[in-house]
């Protein structure tokens, strides 16, 4: 897949991921800040056409809502339940699976596409990048209607790849505070995530326009989407890798974020 076909859909004049000076500023900004934004990352003809694609298939979406401590794990009956590992988080979206992205998305072709590939495995320092070996996780479109959020939580992978189509009317912010806790030498952090839960630390906010990619080490930064404000729904596309191949979403995880398990894996 060439540099001519990604070029339909990303704006490669302003966003030259080929090249390595542009390649080494964005490489760069994630480790200082532990996110990069690279706005008009899409260009408008296809944001536009992914819009009206995201909508026709909101139909099919997924809606769960549910309760989470920020670590994403079962709570811990040593603790009590006041203690901030046992805190539970209220999330809530809708979501669409790989499978019910038709084949000819220009979605799939910028997450299949070799040249978007290597740029992000440069960035994120990892030999290769891999989709999901089942048919629902490599790429997710969420949607966030009124009211729904994503709340505080540390992610499990080490980085995370997402574009947002639609911004809501109002809310729907992205908030982080970096480098909570140390996950590679077991600091939980306790402290200072009880500070933000309960409002006493002040994040950083994205500022984040349709079109816009953005990479985010989730992993020990602490972060969240506040609620959408107005009817206009948020939609978000998550690009999901990994780093070996083979790896698959345990079918307990499908079942809770899809409502549904794969048969085929």
């Amino acid at each position: 897949m060439g540099l001519n076909l990604l070029n339909e859909f990303v704006n490669i004049d302003d966003c030259p991921i080929t090249e390595s000076s542009f390649v080494n500023q964005c490489k760069e900004r994630l480790e200082k800040h532990g996110a990069l934004i690279i706005p008009g990352f899409l260009r408008k003809k296809a944001l536009r056409k992914l819009i009206k694609e995201a909508k026709e298939n909101q139909g099919k979406a997924f809606y769960s809502s549910s309760t989470h401590n920020i670590y994403l794990t079962p709570r811990d009956k040593s603790l009590p339940d006041n203690h901030i590992f046992n805190h539970q988080i209220i999330s809530s979206k809708g979501c669409i699976t790989t499978d019910q992205i038709p084949e000819n998305s220009g979605l799939k072709i910028i997450y299949r596409s070799i040249l978007f590939k290597n740029f992000l495995s440069q960035i994120v320092q990892e030999t290769s990048l891999f989709e999901y070996d089942d048919p629902f996780s490599s790429i997710n479109i969420h949607y966030a209607n009124e009211g729904q959020e994503l709340g505080w939580h540390f992610d499990n992978s080490s980085f995370a790849v997402t574009l947002l189509l639609q911004k809501p009317l109002d809310g729907g912010t992205f908030e982080y505070v970096k480098d909570v806790r140390n996950s590679e030498y077991g600091d939980m952090g306790y402290e200072t995530a009880n500070k933000i839960v309960l409002g006493h630390e002040t994040p950083s906010v994205l500022e984040i326009e349709p079109g816009t990619l953005v990479l985010f080490r989730g992993k020990d930064s602490m972060h969240r989407v506040t609620p959408t404000i107005g009817d206009l729904t948020r939609m978000l596309v998550v690009f999901a890798y990994n780093a070996k191949p083979g790896i698959s979403l345990s079918k307990s995880a499908q079942k809770t974020f899809y409502g549904k398990v794969a048969h085929n894996n």
